[in-house]
């Protein structure tokens, strides 16, 4: 479910972080994304994230480590569900060194 911004700005849509990392097909299952959350590897603009129920909108730079690999995207849309990797991958740019 999509909501507003929790800093005031009611037209920002924002959506939970456990959430988007499923339907951007970061993360097979939310209790996947929730394991991936609580390693501490995930980054929001480069502050570590804490808690699965984080709040991430448009523009939102992430940043996540898997073994040895490093991802950094930015959030361009928020999906309305999950779908084929080719529509999700439409909804974040990939920022790779």
């Amino acid at each position: 479910m999509i909501g507003a911004s929790s800093d005031g700005d009611a037209d920002t849509p924002t959506m939970r972080l456990d959430r988007l990392l499923v339907y951007l097909r970061l993360a097979r299952t939310r209790s996947g994304a929730i394991r991936l959350i609580a390693t501490g590897t995930l980054r929001r603009n480069r502050i570590r994230v804490q808690r699965a129920s984080e709040r991430i909108g448009i523009g939102d730079v992430l940043t996540l480590q898997s073994g040895s690999q490093v991802r950094v995207i930015e959030v361009l849309s928020l999906p309305e569900r999950r779908a084929s990797p080719a529509m999700a991958r439409s909804h974040y740019r990939d920022l790779d060194p």
